[in-house]
C-alpha cells in the first residue's frame, strides 16, 4: 500500500494515541516505497513510545521516520546548481 494510503488509516483511530497503540492497530500494514518495503510498524517502531494528539500528528512523524527505502533518488535536487565537471543542462535565466 502506498504511505500516503496507509496513514489515511490513522483518521479513523481515536486520539490521543500511543505509539504502541497505532502499532497494533496498523503495524502489519506494508508499504510500497520507490526502493523496497517496509511496515507502518517497523517505522512506528523507531520512536520511543510517543502520544499523537491527531491523526495530523501520527501521520507527520510517519512522515517523518520511513527509511531511505522511501526517497526515490537519493541527493537530487532540481534546486542545486550543477557541480563542477558535471554534464547538466544549461542554466537557464528568467
Amino acid at each position: 500500500m502506498k504511505l500516503t494510503k496507509a496513514v489515511e488509516q490513522f483518521e479513523t483511530h481515536t486520539y490521543p494515541a500511543t505509539t504502541e497503540e497505532l502499532i497494533e492497530a496498523y503495524g502489519e500494514t506494508e508499504l510500497t516505497l520507490p526502493n523496497g518495503t517496509e511496515t507502518l510498524g517497523e517505522v512506528l517502531g523507531r520512536f520511543e513510545s510517543e502520544t499523537f494528539e491527531t491523526a495530523g500528528d501520527a501521520r507527520t512523524a510517519t512522515y517523518c521516520a520511513v527509511s531511505s527505502k522511501g526517497i526515490g533518488r537519493k541527493y537530487y535536487s532540481d534546486r542545486d546548481p550543477i557541480a563542477p565537471g558535471e554534464d547538466g543542462p544549461d542554466p537557464l535565466s528568467l
